[in-house]
């Protein structure tokens, strides 16, 4: 679940009130996406790649290489700019205050870096103009790296990436998901997404239902219409983690993390013209995991971990 740049819509999983709407929003988004990568072809299901932690918080650095701190003089402060209309990476509470996941990494890179920070909302269209207007030195907003968004920002290393789960009813399937496994079951998918092309491609045995949003899979999930479904595994552990899925259902095996059909990741944005800031800032991601704030900060929006 990250964010092209051009406007989208987030879901808030403890949310009760909008979360269809929500829900079929971010499906409308997952479906573009899904449609571009049908024509690339990644490694074989099988090629698995382990992210993810003995705890079960995603691992997006190499904590053994040890990196100096760069030059930090050139900064006297670092205007940071996001989205607040994508729970739970970023939204206002009842009071106004600005939260979320993006604004409290945002907030742990300042103190990481012990340098002033500002933190704005903008509406996420006008985000990467912004960037490029030298309006903003950075945007922690869930925006996809990709060729296309390279032509205008530049990228740090990716913060977090959305892997494909699967999702099952209680006891209603194995305990691992392979070809040989799932070999004429029937699998609930969104309709023309990058998850519907993926099981078509390497599950060539399985038998996809597709359905026209995440919503509607999901209700279809709940209700036993189908047992199994492979979807976006940060919405599906909002989901699982919130009162709409009623305890249900649960992840099962690990995620899928193709990045031809599922995507590069999040990066923080930054101008093209401010290599330094780069390199600052992929430093304090870094620092951050070592010491184990990234962790607190996943588990605290993330006990169902998308991973």
């Amino acid at each position: 679940m990250t964010k092209q740049l051009k406007p989208s819509t987030g879901i808030f999983g403890l949310a009760t009130g909008k979360i269809q709407s929500m829900l079929s929003a971010l499906a409308r988004s997952a479906a573009a996406m899904g449609l571009a990568a049908v024509m690339l072809f990644p490694a074989p299901a099988s090629a698995q790649q382990d992210w993810s932690r003995a705890d079960g918080v995603p691992a997006f650095w190499d904590l053994q290489r040890r990196i100096e701190k760069p030059d930090t003089n050139f900064l006297r402060i670092i205007r940071f700019i996001t989205d607040d209309n994508y729970p739970p990476f970023g939204f206002q509470t009842p009071d106004g205050a600005l939260t979320g996941f993006n604004v409290d990494l945002a907030r742990a890179i300042c103190d990481e870096l012990a340098i002033p920070c500002t933190i704005q909302a903008r509406r996420f269209d006008t985000i990467a103009a912004a960037i490029e207007k030298g309006e903003a030195d950075a945007a922690l907003a869930s925006i996809s790296i990709s060729p296309q968004a390279r032509k205008t920002v530049d990228f740090t290393t990716p913060y977090y990436r959305t892997p494909a789960r699967f999702a099952a009813t209680r006891n209603s399937a194995p305990a691992q998901m392979r070809p040989s496994t799932l070999a004429g079951r029937t699998v609930g998918v969104v309709a023309s997404s990058a998850h519907e092309a993926y099981l078509t491609k390497h599950f060539a045995s399985v038998k996809p239902k597709a359905y026209p949003n995440i919503a509607a899979l999901l209700a279809a999930l709940k209700s036993n219409e189908v047992n199994i479904v492979f979807a976006d595994g940060i919405s599906l552990a909002i989901w699982l983690n919130g009162a709409n899925s009623g305890g249900c259902c649960e992840f099962r095996d690990g995620p899928f993390t193709e990045s031809a059909f599922f995507g590069e990741g999040a990066g923080i944005a930054v101008s093209k013209k401010n290599l330094q800031l780069r390199q600052v800032l992929n430093y304090a991601l870094v620092r951050l995991a070592e010491r184990g704030v990234y962790s607190d900060l996943y588990l605290k929006y993330f006990p169902v971990g998308f991973y």
